[in-house]
């Protein structure tokens, strides 16, 4: 067995070079930019108005001003003003040539086609949005590495960008092993429980920007499951299998993998739950074989394959490492590094009930885990401890 830090640094050795590909903006939400995007034009491409006012010359304020047109959002006839006059104007719409100011409607008077400022305040420039104020033609705009919000997609739209390039997200294949799995909402025969992990899995998949799942099942046999692992590797960047992985007589995931040709990596880590989780590659694709158990899946996906897709997907780490002081005592022995569902909430954090690795109703309502190092004997009420914060 080997300590959960070096099987991060394994993982992370052999996560290939990202693959890229363009999207429209309409696929682009939650995924990375993996080039720089420069805009093509000035935006705004024009002076804009930001208010629905009068446009002038500032040096004319003081005076009564002839107002000889209008300016509207998305007008195609330029006008110009000459001294003494102003132009109506509405938000978004072109400075009239001449003029340099806007001044809002309530700061003045209309009287016959006359405009009279009574805004004491107004400045050279007030109420215009400068030609390139937002960006410059030929600037960057955005830089790779940009996860794609929908305020980064709504700029990319507002300078005229309609397609980029982003981190490719890796295609996914779960295989599901285990004679003893039954789908949710058909009735249980003798033995059976219901299948959990890939639900959870694809839920926490999805928050990742990862959509392009599939799930393939597997009866506990070692001809039939390495027939579907390479139907999976096929097809898919990432493998997860799930089942299998431990000593039993019926754990055949480490006999597929390698007669499918999967170079092992690590088989077991010294921790607790998801002591058994196996890590491999087959030439650049990744597979993980996962514990049966979802409460012992779930951890090792958030500790070990949720951060191998973040890299994958250029996507910033969403599980956040932090210290906190603890509200409850907690005893283990040395050994085994020890992954506990608690929660955290101002500062203080709580070991949940329930911490075996078949149970998931604690898991429900843990947002994070408390790690206790292998050398650890626990932890006493308000010691402080590492706490790895989830994103759930």
């Amino acid at each position: 067995m080997i300590s959960v830090t070096e099987a991060k640094d394994i993982i992370l050795q052999h996560i290939p070079v990202r693959k890229t590909k363009w999207v429209t903006l309409h696929e682009a939400a939650g995924l990375v930019t993996a080039s720089d995007v420069t805009a093509g034009t000035d935006i705004p491409a024009f002076p804009q108005s930001s208010m629905d006012g009068y446009a002038l010359k500032f040096e004319d304020r003081e005076t009564p001003l002839l107002i000889t047109g209008e300016m509207a959002a998305g007008t195609s006839q330029p006008i110009v003003i000459q001294k003494g006059e102003a132009a109506r104007i509405f938000t978004g719409a072109p400075l009239p040539e001449g003029a340099d100011t806007v001044v809002m409607q309530e700061k003045t008077m209309v009287e016959r086609q006359y405009l009279t400022v009574t805004d004491q305040a107004l400045s050279p420039g007030l109420n215009v949005r400068p030609k390139g104020s937002e960006v410059k033609e030929g600037e960057k705009a955005m830089p790779a590495g940009t996860v794609l919000s929908p305020a980064a997609i709504g700029f990319l739209a507002g300078i005229g960008c309609s397609r980029v390039e982003v981190y490719q997200p890796p295609v996914i294949a779960i295989i599901m092993t285990g004679n003893e799995l039954q789908e949710p909402g058909k009735p249980l025969a003798f033995g059976q429980v219901y299948e959990a992990n890939s639900y959870q899995l694809k839920a926490a998949l999805r928050k990742t920007g990862i959509t392009e799942v599939k799930v393939f099942t597997s009866e506990d046999d070692p001809e039939i499951l390495a027939e579907v692992l390479r139907k999976a590797l096929d097809v898919s960047d990432v493998v997860m299998l799930n089942g299998g992985v431990s000593v039993g007589d019926y754990d055949f995931v480490t006999h597929a993998a390698e007669t499918c040709g999967v170079q092992q990596k690590f088989h077991k880590i010294r921790q607790k739950p998801g002591k058994p989780l196996f890590f491999g590659t087959f030439h650049e694709k990744l597979v993980f074989g996962l514990p049966g158990n979802p409460s012992s899946s779930l951890t090792c996906f958030y500790e070990y394959v949720l951060p191998a897709m973040e890299q994958l997907t250029g996507l910033p780490a969403s599980v956040r490492k932090m210290e906190a002081e603890t509200s409850h005592d907690y005893s283990k022995p040395q050994g085994l590094t020890h992954f506990l569902k608690a929660f955290y909430s101002e500062g203080k954090v709580t070991p949940l009930h329930a911490q075996e690795s078949y149970r998931l109703h604690s898991f429900s309502q843990a947002n994070c885990f408390i790690v206790l190092p292998e050398e650890s004997e626990g932890c006493r009420k308000g010691d402080h401890v590492e706490v790895h914060l989830l994103p759930v």
